[in-house]
């Protein structure tokens, strides 16, 4: 016959002999959940055989699954629930679980991302140093393999509640944090005072500025052609898809996060593209690498010569003296440099791509692909590569959207915005003004009349300045978004 829960007598919960009561629920439940109690009371929940704080109470059958509102096991916000459930008691554990992929990509709503009892279980939760655990050494394999493929010994050394902030337990971690905010808080502050210089300068050297109407009728000098424009479009909208959903799950605590996750289809999605974009962004690096050789072949030089060379986009050491005139210029010392075809700044912002190429995309490999480099990496690896490429990555969006659209847009004598790399186009008054030694160079060795070219008809114009407006835009509010995210996240 079925029993009520609370028994004929109905004893409050509170009096040790009612059958709700924290020290008999179990057994209660158990008369009709047949074989669950046993599997509880072998558990570290269990109250009379589990050691805890003081004071700490123990977990029983309604603290997860509720009293009134039992809901099924199998449904989606179940699964869902269990994470806040089991953050209740064990809240440095929660805290470093939302600090994971497997955190993140569930508070953007996936369902499938490993949950807490996914790893440690249920109802039979037993000690790591237990042989019986599902996280023993003996287990950990099998019960990663629930949802990983190809676990090996050195995959599941991955440390899974581990923190930067321990310098004694995770030297590694800490040690790779403070590296990477360093090299972030640098390199943002370093770029923050030469842009303030700069504007400062600017500001007094209205000569500088562009005129506000310029010429349609005259030709124009190309400065980029077809293949680099088309090389560096590429890259904005592969690079401006991971900024998007690489942000999306590193703030992922955010309501415009979740928001956005939700919009296009959930972390399924938003990784998709994430990993769409990195191939992109792998296959335009790659390309510009054959493009460098097939020009290097052309030109007739070494490879030293070539590199180092005028044109190049790698520093020299005229570049030095020039940033060092910059500084100068910049504080009424000197007069202005006459920048070539490249300037450091320009460079610098090259020379970012091979940084941000090395670090994140080998990084990203490896998150993607764990369990194959984990055959000769140690899982702890996964940890360092994880802060790795989101701090570089976040440095990579700030500096892009922050210090370089200023270098190359909103400077008083390119605002609103320098259309040059998506048209290719700029009048020679420009040039002259931007780029004297180029100019120089070109008039001096007769080339400038080979390159001119009529400018862009004015609807053409008016639909590149759209799309470039947009993306500026895109950038802006995604840089708002994340000082928003880190403001929340620090309180």
């Amino acid at each position: 016959m079925y029993q009520l829960p609370h028994g004929a007598r109905e004893l409050p919960a509170s009096d040790s002999g009612s059958t709700v009561h924290p020290t008999n629920v179990a057994a209660t439940c158990g008369t009709c959940h047949h074989g669950i109690e046993e599997r509880f009371k072998a558990s570290v929940h269990w109250s009379e055989t589990a050691r805890t704080d003081e004071g700490r109470e123990l977990p029983t059958c309604k603290d997860c699954h509720t009293s009134h509102t039992i809901r099924r096991t199998d449904r989606a916000d179940f699964r869902m629930e269990m994470m806040d459930q089991c953050g209740r008691c064990h809240t440095a554990e929660s805290t470093t679980f939302f600090d994971t992929f497997h955190g993140k990509v569930s508070r953007l709503g996936d369902l499938g991302a490993a949950k807490c009892y996914d790893c440690h279980g249920t109802h039979d939760i037993l000690p790591v140093t237990d042989a019986a655990s599902t996280l023993s050494r003996r287990n950990i394999q099998n019960t990663c393999s629930q949802c990983h493929t190809g676990v090996n010994r050195r995959f599941v050394g991955y440390l899974t509640h581990a923190t930067h902030h321990d310098p004694e337990k995770y030297p590694f971690l800490f040690w790779t944090f403070w590296g990477m905010t360093t090299l972030l808080v640098g390199t943002l502050t370093f770029a923050s005072g030469h842009t303030g210089a700069w504007l400062w300068r600017l500001a007094r050297t209205p000569q500088l500025r562009r005129p506000r109407a310029a010429a349609a009728a005259v030709r124009h000098y190309e400065r980029f052609n077809a293949f680099e424009r088309a090389l560096h479009l590429v890259m904005l909208l592969s690079f401006f898809t991971l900024a998007l959903t690489g942000m999306v799950l590193k703030f992922s605590y955010a309501g415009w996060a979740q928001g956005f996750a939700a919009l296009v289809g959930g972390f399924s999605t938003t990784g998709f593209m994430h990993r769409v974009g990195a191939v992109t962004l792998i296959g335009v690096f790659l390309v510009h690498l054959w493009d460098v050789r097939r020009r290097k072949r052309a030109s007739g030089l070494t490879w030293r010569r070539f590199v180092f060379s005028e044109h190049s986009l790698v520093f020299n050491w005229n570049d030095v003296g020039e940033f060092f005139r910059s500084v100068k210029w910049f504080f009424g010392s000197g007069a202005r440099p006459r920048y070539g075809r490249y300037s450091y700044w320009e460079k610098f912002d090259y020379f970012a791509v091979f940084w941000g190429m090395l670090i994140i995309g080998s990084t990203g490999l490896l998150l993607w692909f764990p369990e194959f480099f984990t055959l000769v990496l140690p899982g702890w690896t996964v940890n360092v590569a994880t802060i790795l490429h989101s701090d570089e990555a976040l440095l990579a969006v700030a500096f892009i959207f922050t210090v370089h659209f200023f270098n190359t847009h909103f400077r008083p004598d390119k605002f609103p915005m320098d259309p040059v790399i998506f048209t290719g186009r700029v009048t020679l008054e420009e040039l002259e003004r931007d780029k004297p030694r180029e100019f120089e160079e070109l008039v001096r060795e007769g080339k400038l009349e080979g390159r001119l070219v009529e400018p862009y008809p004015a609807n053409l114009e008016k639909g590149i300045r759209i799309f470039a407006y947009t993306a500026l835009g895109v950038g802006i509010v995604l840089i708002a978004l994340i000082v928003y995210s880190m403001l929340i996240g620090y309180r």
